[in-house]
């Protein structure tokens, strides 16, 4: 699996403003034809440009593996009828109160990790929609588990104060390794600049060398 260092508004963050599966990366609207055009190249991708919540926070706000998306509530629907009519993945939008769901819930194709703040009877719609199972559990004291854990179908990597017996649940819980580490330079908000599917990883620009060992480790193995 190649492992790619790119750039987005010409910063390291890319995991902010994009996200992807294993079809689409999705990318706002205005974003550069060209820089779209290579990231899709990158992933082996289609891209497919939305708003999200009238944002370019893509990243932040969404959640998707390859059976579902979820939106927050803020979501337009005008947005929501364009990705229902653009791909045939199951659509759901989150009554909850918290919006920034790309920053509470981590999942792949195998299952999730869900932040305790969110109410839990929305769970069973988020399992319903991305077709997994769930726990709710913070993550190194953080209620942010999206924003300090990113996992693909093939591996994961997590805030590096994660715990030892914490990284072994979840990584039974996605049904893959999961390495501590941090991105671009010193970031355990490791989901901010990254993205990653099946077919590829790419990273901001700021990642360095022994970053890369750990996503190797972490992606390749």
């Amino acid at each position: 699996m190649d492992i790619i260092k790119y750039d987005v508004y010409s910063g390291p963050n890319i995991g902010v403003f994009t996200s992807v599966n294993d079809e689409f990366v999705f990318i706002p609207n205005g974003f550069a034809k060209t820089k779209a055009e290579n990231l899709a190249h990158y992933l082996q991708t289609e891209y497919l440009m939305t708003p999200v919540a009238n944002t370019r926070l893509l990243g932040i706000l969404m959640v998707l593996n390859n059976h579902g998306i979820l939106l927050p509530k803020t979501s337009s629907p005008d947005e929501i009828a364009n990705l229902r009519k653009r791909t045939d993945l199951n659509i759901k939008m989150l009554d909850t109160k918290h919006n920034a769901l790309g920053n509470l819930i981590c999942v792949n194709d195998k299952g999730g990790v869900i932040s305790p703040i969110v109410e839990k009877e929305y769970i069973k719609e988020i399992e319903d929609t991305l077709d997994i199972e769930v726990i709710q559990k913070r993550i190194a004291g953080f209620h942010q588990v999206g924003a300090v854990m990113k996992a693909n179908n093939l591996g994961g990597i997590i805030h590096p104060e994660a715990d030892e017996e914490d990284i072994k649940n979840f990584s039974n819980i996605l049904g893959v390794n999961i390495e501590p580490t941090t991105i671009n330079g010193g970031i355990p908000f490791v989901s901010s600049g990254m993205l990653a599917n099946s077919h590829a990883v790419v990273v901001g620009n700021l990642t360095n060398g022994p970053e890369i060992m750990m996503l190797t480790r972490a992606f390749t193995n």
